[in-house]
């Protein structure tokens, strides 16, 4: 059977098992074990055994269910809409108002955590009921949450890029500085997006009340503990004083001792925070063990590397082959994690990268890109998978509400290829 053949049985079956109901680890396990059984030749107790153990348990892992945890305490205290209270009077002649707090909340906390799914679930958590609650379409909040929360992968500190930086031997600090601008321009078309459709739609975008200067600054004193609570997490990671698990760990404590401050907590909220922590923490857990096996045996079959070879005997043009690469690489990311995608791939795609002359620092940013597109696109969009686990939403809705912004993902990397210095130009300006 040729490699892409087997690639679209594979994905028939993970589709197929999920029509019917199957959850989403359960799939993704039933499918690793037919490739790696099916498919080749290794020992399928003890990969299954040492992947599942290898991959759950690690200290970088702690920061995901810390992070969570903190949304679930600003979820349940007044912090929560202090924020949209403090920030509302600010955007509230913005098109689109205060679905732009998605986009904006998003992006900080994705400089925060690194993470797609935590920024998902963190933001989620405090934005999705207080958006519904004021009345705004509900395609939109998750639309711009799932589209928001894929800037963890690019907006530095990126663990992808790190593995991008070490299995090219590019500087990680050129490439971190490298996402910031393509960061702003997806956060700039995102903001754009919302403006557009509440200008087309305006009758679907509730009215905010009109507010004073003297009412905005007033009103400001709100954000101060959650000002408080970022620059402890960001500061305490960008001076070197915490790692991220760490900053996640004191953002828990900052979270916690601000929420009992505000008059508004107790320790039964504090207890069903733990407890819907814990849950949403093993659901995204367990399907984190099952995409990290299902990985594992993609590699052992040798499909993503095959069908990589495949690509570059077809002798295309530089433009053909960025296009050839994107749907190569948004079909992987239907089975892969981002960080399997670039480990199982570079070591075949960046020689032929290089011979059609593009520059490997600027490949780095558009593969994150084109990365950030399989987190929202199905069967398997993990940030589609986080948030139907926090608001209970059926995938497919969900995914329709991602759309347009799986397109705007798809014009950044058009962008970023017709005018590559979006890329180039800060890496460019530090010098070597």
């Amino acid at each position: 059977m040729s490699d892409p053949l087997i690639a679209l049985t594979l994905l028939a079956l993970l589709i197929g098992l999920l029509a019917l109901g199957v959850w989403v680890a359960f799939a993704l396990m039933a499918v690793a074990l037919v490739a790696i059984v099916a498919f080749s030749n290794a020992p399928v107790g003890l990969v299954m055994a040492t992947t599942l153990w290898g991959h759950s348990h690690g200290w970088a892992l702690a920061a995901l269910p810390l992070f969570i945890l903190m949304g679930e305490v600003l979820l349940r205290s007044r912090l929560s809409q202090d924020m949209f209270s403090g920030i509302a009077p600010w955007i509230s002649r913005f098109p689109g108002r205060l679905l732009h707090v998605n986009i904006l909340g998003c992006a900080i906390f994705a400089a925060v955590s690194g993470s797609s799914a935590a920024t998902a679930a963190t933001i989620g958590r405090m934005s999705v009921p207080e958006l519904k609650s004021r009345g705004y379409p509900e395609s939109m909040i998750l639309g711009t949450l799932a589209g928001s929360a894929t800037l963890g992968l690019l907006i530095p500190p990126s663990i992808i890029l790190i593995v991008y930086g070490v299995a090219t031997e590019q500087s990680i600090a050129r490439l971190f500085i490298a996402g910031v601008l393509p960061g702003v321009m997806l956060v700039s078309l995102f903001a754009l997006y919302v403006a557009g459709y509440a200008w087309a739609r305006p009758g679907s975008i509730p009215r905010e009340p009109s507010f004073t200067w003297r009412e905005r600054i007033h009103a400001s004193r709100r954000l101060i503990p959650v000002a408080l609570l970022i620059l402890g997490v960001i500061g305490s990671i960008y001076t070197g004083i915490a790692s991220p698990t760490d900053a996640a760990a004191l953002g828990v404590i900052l979270s916690v001792i601000l929420a009992f401050a505000s008059g508004s907590f107790s320790w039964k909220l504090f207890g069903e925070a733990l407890m819907s922590a814990t849950r949403t923490s093993a659901m995204i857990a367990f399907i984190l063990v099952s995409a990290a096996f299902l990985s594992i045996s993609m590699g052992f079959t040798g499909l993503p590397r095959n069908l990589a070879a495949w690509i570059s005997t077809l002798g295309l043009s530089q433009g053909a082959l960025l296009a050839a690469l994107t749907v190569f690489f948004v079909v992987l990311g239907c089975f892969l994690d981002g960080i399997s995608v670039v480990v199982l791939t570079t070591s075949i795609i960046m020689p032929m990268v290089q011979a059609a002359g593009i520059d490997p620092l600027w490949f780095g940013i558009y593969l994150v890109i084109v990365v950030e597109m399989s987190q929202i696109t199905p069967p398997v969009g993990f940030n589609l998978f986080v948030i139907q686990g926090l608001t209970g939403i059926d995938i497919l809705r969900i995914a329709v509400a991602a759309l347009p912004f799986f397109g705007l993902l798809l014009l950044g990397v058009l962008l970023i290829t017709l005018f590559p210095g979006i890329v180039t130009f800060l890496p460019s300006a530090m010098g070597r």
